[in-house]
């Protein structure tokens, strides 16, 4: 009888194991189910999410050549009026750099 007895605790014990091990694998194949469906939901969301520019990017070139003029005109005044101890509008008259232009290219 003994062995009656282990046999019966043996397989209730191997039942047991079985059915955590299933557990498990539902577990798992929930858990990697889930993933898939947000991998998909992400994928989707990102094909919606395709925006249009409110600024064109050739527009947006034009304004930062735009700007970067600006920028230098900007410095030139400064440089000469506040810097310099000019008039800020004389650094854009021709005949200030024709001047600056004679200094550089001086004939010794």
């Amino acid at each position: 009888m003994p062995t009656n007895e282990m046999n019966k605790g043996s397989s209730s014990r191997r039942a047991a194991r079985r059915s955590q091990r299933r557990e498990r694998q539902e577990l798992r194949a929930s858990r990697r189910e889930k993933r898939i469906a947000a991998k998909k939901a992400d994928i989707q969301e990102r094909r919606q999410k395709i925006r249009k520019r409110l600024i064109p990017i050739w527009l947006r070139l034009i304004l930062v050549a735009l700007f970067c003029f600006g920028a230098l005109i900007a410095g030139l005044m400064f440089g000469y009026g506040v810097i310099g101890e000019g008039e800020p509008a004389d650094a854009l008259d021709k005949s200030t750099w024709q001047h600056i232009i004679d200094i550089v290219t001086k004939q010794k």
